[in-house]
């Protein structure tokens, strides 16, 4: 009998099976990685400073502290090179813009991430930045696949890995344990990002899809920043760049579109001054929650049935931070905070 069946082994279910496994519990983790669609289209990257207004993201002091500590042990521990320091460059779009930067600054919740601020063209070579623009520290980018890619072989000489379409009418719950196929448990965790929509279990639990288009462009010379300004232009090989990511919460179609090719292509336009070729296309669709923060906890009848899920489009910088807080609690620790407890949402998936 195994401590954790882990179903899912995306960002999320790896970093929870790592941390449960260096804690002494028995784990077994079950995907079929093909169809993992929204790591096919995940830069990897992890920036303090984001969004349109390029605001600190929630919880920046703690969950890159941690992200910082997390991937070098992890590239150790699967003997893999996988993550990436790079600042990130974001050029201003007005004087205005500029000055206000000047002047946050000096504030105590940015400075950690602020590098430089600059008051002119410093990469005109390469970006349209007649104004100047803002390095950001502490940023960089994860290789999504290669790390998961070295997380299932390291799962499997573990034991503690097999390839398994979930099929949740055959799982079967009591206090004690629960058994799915050949597998005892005393307990299951649902990592399954956007296929949680589908589980009975997990009826009401507002999962939002957020589908995404990325392109792969291919450049002459090598950028050299992390460019972030309406894309993202993050490498993924040799003068190879992963050019994203578009929004779509509504058009959920599982195919590459033509709108988001053309949308991508003019914003690159936009921050670009380098030439460059288009040579891939993908889609993915990531878990987000209404309030955008993730969800971990406990079922609100069965007790050994746990979710960890809604990572959305910080996957990269949140799955550490939290797999630790979750693995932390299943072993006695600290209850989950209340921001990312299920709890907040039991009026919703409680219902029968």
């Amino acid at each position: 009998m195994i401590d954790y069946l882990i179903v899912g082994q995306g960002l999320a279910g790896s970093c929870l099976a790592m941390q449960l496994i260096s804690a002494g519990k028995k784990v077994l983790v079950l995907d079929t990685p093909a169809q993992n669609r929204s790591s096919l289209i995940a830069a990897g990257l992890f920036n303090p400073i984001t969004g349109k207004a390029m605001s600190r993201t929630w919880m920046a002091p703690e969950i890159f502290n941690w992200l910082h500590e997390f991937y070098p042990k992890a590239e150790q521990l699967l003997n893999k090179k996988f993550f990436y320091r790079v600042p990130v460059y974001r050029p201003f779009l007005s004087v205005q813009e500029q000055n206000e930067w000047m002047a946050q600054s000096a504030d105590v919740h940015y400075r950690d991430f602020i590098e430089t601020i600059y008051t002119g063209a410093t990469y005109g070579h390469q970006v349209h930045d007649h104004f100047g623009g803002m390095v950001i520290k502490q940023s960089g980018y994860v290789d999504v696949p290669a790390f998961l890619e070295a997380a299932r072989y390291w799962l499997q000489q573990q034991a503690a890995f097999e390839v398994d379409a979930f099929n949740e009418a055959a799982l079967q719950i009591d206090e004690r344990k629960i058994e799915y196929g050949p597998w005892q448990a005393a307990a299951i965790v649902f990592c399954t990002g956007t296929a949680i929509r589908n589980s009975t279990l997990w009826r009401g639990l507002p999962v939002l899809p957020l589908k995404g288009e990325t392109l792969t462009i291919k450049l002459t010379s090598q950028p050299e920043q992390i460019y972030n300004r309406g894309v993202y232009i993050v490498p993924s090989g040799p003068l190879s760049y992963k050019v994203g990511a578009t929004y779509e919460a509504h058009n959920l179609t599982e195919e590459i579109t033509e709108a988001a090719r053309m949308e991508l292509e003019q914003r690159t336009r936009e921050l670009l001054r380098l030439p460059f070729e288009i040579v891939a296309q993908e889609w993915g669709v990531r878990p987000t929650s209404p309030d955008r923060r993730p969800m971990l906890g406990r079922h609100p009848e069965w007790k050994n049935v746990l979710i960890f899920n809604g990572l959305g489009t910080k996957g990269v910088s949140l799955a550490p931070y939290f797999a630790t807080q979750m693995a932390q609690w299943l072993v006695g620790g600290p209850e989950i905070i209340s921001q990312v407890n299920i709890k907040r949402f039991k009026a919703l998936y409680s219902k029968p």
